[in-house]
């Protein structure tokens, strides 16, 4: 036996231990929810059963039909004791663990990611209700190892509210923009319009591909005392139920958000915004720095 597959069996059995690791994390976190049932204010739900935590932390796989870059959010608030709080730390530690390990095994042995996404459904102790329910099971990779947003002090209040201006910038080459363009119909008018607008540039000239993000549940944390830092608030994106300390035994006041994002942009614009306002390449989303 050589030692390349010898190192990747012994990476996919550390990863099926961690897994499972992770697995008893929740169900501890959960079993101490489900026995507690702190004060919880849940997005878009009048009531809930005691067992949506556990849905919500064990929900990891892909449903059919589903895009690989979508997830599935649990917006809440839970004002947990420190038993709790610390389960919650232990979740995220397992998690990280879930993440690093993935990125080894995609780094050393990239043929086998796969191999590793598809063997941990069949220890997910739900795999017979998740295989009915979408027809088949694989690990998303995001669901698994997203974190657990914790308030690391007492919190007075809490503003949610939706951000929607969210975008990700890749700069990219003359060269690589051109290519692009020739991959999609060149034949086009409009292509060919952008082809020679290209070719008006410098060829050393860096542009911008633009790709809208998709919005997200920002929340705004006011702290009772100033943290060790001197900070008195801080703002974190959530897609999971946001643990915070119970003060006094109950939630912080809450500023809840919208029902639905804005449809249009609700931030101003930068005033040193580096690209310019409109698209130079429709079809590439793409600008030009100014």
């Amino acid at each position: 036996m050589t030692d390349a597959p010898l190192s990747l069996y012994h990476l996919l059995h550390e990863l099926d231990t961690h897994f499972d690791q992770l697995v008893a994390t929740i169900e501890q976190a959960a079993a101490l929810y489900e026995a507690h049932q702190p004060p919880t204010w849940r997005f878009q739900h009048a009531s809930s059963n005691s067992f949506w935590l556990r849905e919500a932390l064990l929900d990891m796989w892909h449903q059919q039909g589903q895009d690989g870059r979508e997830t599935r959010n649990y917006i809440a608030v839970i004002a947990a004791d420190t038993a709790l709080i610390d389960a919650c730390h232990h979740i995220n530690h397992a998690k990280a663990r879930i993440s690093d390990l993935l990125a080894h095994i995609k780094q050393a042995h990239p043929n086998a990611l796969n191999d590793a996404k598809s063997r941990l459904p069949h220890r997910h102790p739900h795999i017979n209700d998740v295989l009915r329910k979408s027809g088949f099971a694989r690990l998303h990779l995001k669901q698994c190892w997203r974190q657990l947003p914790i308030a690391p002090a007492p919190v007075s209040r809490v503003r949610l509210a939706w951000y929607s201006s969210g975008r990700s910038i890749k700069r990219i080459s003359v060269q690589e923009a051109e290519q692009k363009l020739l991959q999609l119909d060149s034949d086009a008018p409009h292509i060919r319009i952008q082809l020679r607008k290209l070719a008006n540039l410098p060829s050393a000239e860096i542009l911008a591909q633009v790709q809208p993000q998709a919005p997200l549940m920002r929340a705004n944390l006011f702290f009772v005392e100033p943290l060790d830092d001197g900070h008195t608030r801080r703002a974190l994106n959530i897609a999971m139920p946001l643990i915070v300390p119970a003060n006094e035994g109950r939630l912080p006041h809450l500023k809840a958000p919208a029902e639905t994002p804005p449809t249009t942009r609700t931030r101003a614009k930068r005033r040193d915004e580096k690209l310019e306002e409109n698209v130079y390449l429709p079809s590439l989303r793409v600008f030009r720095y100014r």
